[in-house]
């Protein structure tokens, strides 16, 4: 009896790791799909004059991505061409600067260039916390001020075309 339970706490931690194993870590649910995007009010990057709101975001007509990044975060860089690739397909992408310093955005920008219609400053990262974001970059699908679909992680073109085109083709029709 004294060997069966070392072995049931092995077998126990071993499932545990293989169903821990088997999951996707970028499918981070949000609480806030089908909801109004949170008020807020930014100024732009190194500026003390406003960036945008949420009043701006509700006032689109169209399909806009919110796109959050940094220029510490490595795997904003490896997003950051096809985020060009978006822009230049016409895509609206607002950018929000989470918990940078304005010079190191400016430089980032001026070094990859800017896929973004504005960016906006959130310095002390209350507007992602309020957006729920985990870690960055993330990226909403708003239609309307409604967020409808988050995405966790960096965007790569297959990400796009799996989950954020059928969703964006529904919001169209």
């Amino acid at each position: 009896m004294k060997k069966f339970i070392p072995f049931a706490i092995f077998c126990f931690i071993s499932l545990a790791l293989f169903t821990g194993l088997s999951l996707n870590p970028g499918n981070i649910p949000s609480e806030l799909i089908n909801d109004p995007i949170p008020e807020f009010s930014l100024p732009i990057v190194g500026g003390e004059s406003l960036g945008f709101s949420s009043t701006d975001v509700k006032a689109e007509e169209e399909v806009i991505i919110i796109n959050f990044f940094a220029s510490w975060c490595a795997p904003c860089y490896v997003e950051h061409p096809f985020l060009m690739e978006l822009k230049n397909q016409g895509y609206k992408i607002y950018g929000i600067s989470y918990k940078d310093k304005a010079r190191d955005t400016n430089r980032f920008i001026k070094e990859q260039g800017n896929p973004y219609y504005k960016i906006a400053a959130d310095e002390d990262g209350r507007v992602a916390i309020n957006f729920g974001v985990y870690g960055v970059p993330e990226t909403y699908v708003i239609q309307d001020g409604i967020i409808r679909y988050k995405h966790a992680g960096p965007i790569h073109e297959m990400d796009f075309e799996d989950k954020f085109l059928p969703i964006i083709k529904r919001m169209g029709e």
